[in-house]
């Protein structure tokens, strides 16, 4: 199956309301970053063992690690969970970026170093949520 398959059964899958936002999530990214690279993440490790939530991802981020070891990955990459939806960012050091830059003005979501966690779009201010999406891949575009 293609990766646009796996990535149209991935959010066929979703129950409504959250398909509805999944899918406007992921039209605003490739609106944003057009012909970025596309991920798709079923969540299962190379056993076939669940340790994650799908997730559809955006753009390349190439992480160096300290023994030399480089890993691409997705920039940004989105996923709905039992809770809402969660929008990830990656690649960004400073672990309080987030929080500290958007927190107060984002609506309801919790922020972590890496993760904007809400449970619908209508909760959100989705420019806001776009704002960040941009800042942060601007910030790491390989």
């Amino acid at each position: 199956m293609t990766l646009e398959g796996q990535i149209n059964r991935y959010l066929e899958s979703i129950p409504e309301p959250k398909q509805t936002d999944m899918r406007r999530l992921h039209g605003a990214i490739l609106e944003m970053n057009p012909g970025c690279k596309l991920w798709f993440l079923d969540g299962k490790d190379e056993t076939g063992k669940v340790v994650s939530n799908p997730n559809i991802g955006y753009g390349t981020l190439i992480k160096k690690y300290a023994g030399g070891k480089i890993k691409e990955f997705y920039q940004a990459g989105i996923s709905a969970n039992s809770t809402g939806l969660s929008v990830y960012i990656m690649g960004i050091d400073d672990k309080k970026y987030l929080q500290e830059r958007y927190a107060r003005t984002i609506g309801k979501a919790s922020i972590t170093g890496y993760c904007i966690k809400f449970k619908a779009l209508k909760d959100i201010d989705l420019a806001i949520l776009k704002a960040a999406i941009k800042d942060c891949m601007e910030q790491t575009r390989a």
